[in-house]
């Protein structure tokens, strides 16, 4: 077993990101013993040593929440190379490229442990302030937008890193076995598009006078028409759609449904509805997931939170473990406590909505650590990538670009055997500016699976 030596103070702290890169990511046995002096100190069974420089938690002389402050963001991000990187370079976001090197010893001065916590536990996005017109922290505001690393996994590159110098100490024991999967999840914001007569007229009139578009205005007419003839689909029913792409590929789809909300931005359908009820069982006699997925509101509203949960559930019949919030709004660690006192498994917000990328650092789930209370909690973060409308709403990105990088990130996803967590709505298809991206979920699906 190797043991892990930590200074004798931020020991909650400490102990959980050790934790999970050691226990979670790495699935090696380790034990961690507290000692005095300043530095991390990993020896392996050998005796063999491997000694991290902490550049963060012994700055602060209290054992406790003062580190939370933004003079404590990382202001200055170096690019390091070294022969243990497992890329071109390494960012470095606490510490410096000291490294020296024997058969029987490595000293690191990238402080790799404050590092990824700084990166899963979000509390860069606790003491800065900045929010969008949603509420919502930006990914511009954050470092890893801010110093180009947003699309890299960098606490997976750190884990790489951290693996390699254990390795070249003759590590034995074996790591745990990943392997890449993607998983395929639809926010049911709406399900149906023609809802009323009244829309019709909307739709039209929108073609007409804005668009200048009589086409336009023929095309919204006949379309009405068919669906309500049944002649054809409603162009929001593109469960069955979605349920043959991700069985195509062997998967299944995690369907996210609405069951309330309180703003315009809620209630587009009834969860109690005869439709809603007919999309549910048909997802669930192909056994594909229900999940929640809770009002714009719900976020810092933990009695809405769970009165739309109760809901839910009185429809389905069972419990839900699983879903994303509405709009990405979340307020960390607020909003993984209302999961987590409402007996939810794992979470999937933690995305940008401006922008597609690593939130968290990484592309593993991971169990979330609430900063303020300095304690692991049950439910598990795992990690969005994808959300189509960030290329499309907050970027104006062109279908062949937008599909260029979703390869990209799922190339990066794969490289790390990770998770690829991808959220495609049902209704970002065929209407609107999403017929000219129709094909791209598909294509990004299938051409990057091995069958």
């Amino acid at each position: 077993m190797i043991t892990i030596r930590i200074p004798n103070n931020h020991i909650q702290e400490r102990s959980y990101i050790i934790q999970v890169l050691f226990g979670e990511f790495l699935g090696l046995k380790h034990k961690i013993n507290t000692k005095e002096e300043e530095n991390y100190e990993v020896i392996l069974e050998n005796g063999y040593k491997l000694i991290i420089r902490d550049a963060f938690f012994s700055l602060f002389s209290e054992d406790g929440l003062e580190y939370l402050t933004p003079k404590n963001i990382p202001t200055n991000v170096i690019f390091v190379k070294n022969q243990f990187t497992p890329e071109e370079n390494i960012p470095v976001l606490y510490g410096s490229e000291e490294l020296s090197v024997s058969s029987e010893q490595i000293i690191c001065g990238i402080d790799l442990f404050a590092s990824s916590f700084f990166m899963l536990t979000r509390w860069e996005e606790y003491v800065n302030k900045e929010r969008d017109m949603h509420n919502r922290f930006p990914a511009r505001a954050s470092v890893a937008y801010k110093f180009g690393f947003l699309d890299r996994p960098i606490v997976n590159e750190y884990v790489e890193m951290l693996w390699n110098m254990l390795k070249h100490l003759g590590i034995e024991q074996e790591r745990k076995q990943r392997k890449f999967q993607y998983i395929l999840t639809h926010d049911v914001d709406h399900i149906e598009y023609w809802k009323s007569p009244w829309l019709l007229i909307k739709r039209v009139g929108a073609e007409m006078i804005k668009r200048k578009s009589i086409e336009g205005a023929t095309e919204s007419f006949k379309d009405f028409i068919n669906v309500k003839i049944g002649k054809s689909r409603d162009p929001y029913d593109t469960f069955d759609l979605l349920m043959d792409i991700s069985e195509s590929i062997g998967v299944k789809s995690h369907f996210y449904f609405m069951s309330g909300g309180l703003t315009s931005y809620d209630n587009r359908y009834n969860i109690d509805s005869i439709r809603a009820k007919e999309i549910i069982r048909k997802i669930e006699e192909r056994d594909h997931i229900i999940g929640f997925h809770p009002s714009f509101n719900t976020y810092n509203n933990k009695e809405q939170w769970q009165m739309e949960k109760k809901k839910l559930e009185e429809v389905l019949g069972y419990q839900v473990k699983e879903g994303r919030q509405h709009f990405l709004r979340f307020e960390v660690p607020f909003t993984w406590r209302i999961w987590e006192e409402n007996g939810m498994e794992f979470d999937s917000t933690l995305g940008y909505a401006d922008r597609e990328g690593f939130r968290c650092g990484t592309c593993y789930d991971f169990p979330v650590f609430d900063f303020l209370q300095r304690r692991k909690l049950q439910l598990r973060e795992y990690p969005l990538i994808v959300m189509e409308g960030s290329f499309t709403t907050y970027q104006s990105i062109e279908p062949i670009v937008m599909e260029n990088r979703i390869n990209m990130l799922i190339s990066k996803v794969k490289r790390y055997n990770g998770n690829f967590v991808y959220l495609w709505h049902n209704s970002s298809f065929k209407v609107g500016k999403w017929r000219d991206f129709d094909s791209v979920y598909s294509k990004t699906l299938v051409n990057n699976t091995t069958v």
